[in-house]
């Protein structure tokens, strides 16, 4: 992983420069044909502490920029968005027990599903690491 920490709204976050993000602050890590997604250090620093996750169904079907899980913080609620169209074909079922490697690891152990890509081209419209530095830098 290539972590750039970097200064978005008074707070140092990290952002990995091997993986792909969306405007909704989650990120993409392509493995073949699939997707493996979380939330990005920014959103989960903005969440504070989460307590607790609703994961999809293995086997349902996500539509992009459609809700696909719920992130419950002490500070809010947060719904996760799909980045992509597919298939769920995992989800990561130590959050369940574990919220908090939302929180410790976010793009680690954290990870939330793994979608199979239907339309490679979807890729192309999520935001490089550098785009997505300068949209948080931006506070949008």
């Amino acid at each position: 992983m290539g972590l750039v920490e970097v200064q978005a709204r008074n707070m140092r976050v990290l952002v990995d420069d091997t993986l792909l993000y969306t405007e909704t602050d989650e990120w993409v890590r392509v493995e073949g044909d699939i997707a493996r997604v979380g939330v990005t250090d920014y959103a989960q620093k903005m969440l504070r502490d989460v307590v607790g996750v609703e994961l999809p169904k293995p086997g349902s079907r996500a539509e992009r920029r459609k809700a696909v899980a719920v992130i419950e913080s002490v500070k809010a609620t947060a719904e996760v968005y799909a980045p992509l169209t597919g298939v769920i074909v995992e989800v990561n079922e130590r959050l369940r027990e574990e919220p908090e490697l939302i929180n410790k690891d976010p793009y680690g152990s954290g990870w939330i599903l793994a979608i199979r890509i239907e339309d490679r081209r979807e890729l192309e419209e999520l935001l490089k690491p550098q785009a997505y530095i300068e949209k948080i830098q931006k506070g949008k």
